[in-house]
């Protein structure tokens, strides 16, 4: 019981710790300041922090601000972009745009503009695993995914990133395409183990982890959506870990087929449990 009452303390210590941080996000928050607020060292704020919440304190706050700056942009379109960055607390409108792009799934003027200054390109192949779509912006590819046809992966690339302009791949862009199918080519003919291409990852702060996390686990090698949800510091988070492999519009790159149930079942895939079951196999085989 003294147990539970300690966990239930600290949990709510932190869970109060996080109104703090979004009340203050606009402001500098070090950890030193957090750590008075909670009568805590601030290693030991870090370590429980991270442990309740499955983020650190900076992470938290930067995730506040991302989401005051989204408000920002949808909401007070007179507000310029610079002013909308620096009201929602961040330090710099260059750091906005080397870090935190990946988050708004792209620029903060083009988050205002909801997409449309986002161009992506698209090539479709014929594979042992029926047909591929690959889309790539300027950033690198950000939809890799199989399908029964190109007429149904086209309109699921344009489900996924409606306002952005979707055009079949020019001549411009051919030697690059042509040389990603060839490595998507090479993997599934089992000449490679692993799918390394430049990436425009989109999504949650949550999901990115996730993802982040996915890549490393070896080609061949499988891990339990427990597993995962413990590496990435979050043990209770196990359906959201399920959820965000299910969100992953970039196949075998970001290899969600790898993760499995506890009990050594495939699971659910995106791209049905066939084409999951092949490709582990396929890893394993090419693996040894």
């Amino acid at each position: 019981m003294k147990n539970i009452s300690h966990n239930t303390f600290e949990k709510s210590l932190m869970q109060n710790l996080c109104r703090y941080i979004e009340a203050h996000s606009d402001e500098v928050l070090t950890l030193e300041q957090l750590a008075k607020q909670t009568h805590l060292s601030p290693a030991h704020l870090q370590r429980r922090f991270k442990a309740a919440i499955g983020v650190s304190p900076k992470e938290y706050a930067d995730s506040c601000r991302l989401k005051k700056l989204k408000t920002g942009l949808r909401h007070n379109a007179d507000a310029s972009v610079t002013n909308a960055i620096y009201d929602a607390g961040f330090a710099s409108s260059s750091r906005v745009y080397e870090r935190v792009d990946s988050h708004l799934g792209m620029t903060p003027k083009q988050y205002r503009a909801q997409g449309k200054d986002v161009v992506i390109s698209y090539a479709a192949s014929k594979t042992s695993l029926g047909y591929v779509l690959m889309g790539a912006t300027d950033r690198g590819l950000c939809f890799i995914q199989f399908g029964d046809s190109k007429k149904e992966l086209v309109a699921q690339l344009a489900a996924e990133y409606t306002q952005a302009s979707i055009e079949l791949m020019g001549k411009t862009h051919k030697e690059q395409f042509t040389a990603w199918m060839q490595a998507l080519s090479d993997y599934l003919q089992g000449h490679v183990a692993t799918l390394d291409l430049p990436l425009d990852i989109r999504g949650t702060a949550f999901q990115l982890k996730v993802w982040k996390y996915l890549q490393t686990i070896p080609a061949g090698s499988v891990a339990s959506y427990t597993e995962v949800a413990h590496a990435i510091g979050n043990p209770k988070a196990v359906r959201a870990v399920a959820s965000a492999c299910a969100h992953n519009r970039i196949a075998i790159a970001i290899p969600c087929h790898r993760v499995i149930r506890g009990n050594g079942e495939l699971a659910g895939y995106r791209w049905g449990p066939e084409r999951k079951r092949a490709l582990l196999d396929l890893e394993r085989k090419t693996k040894s």
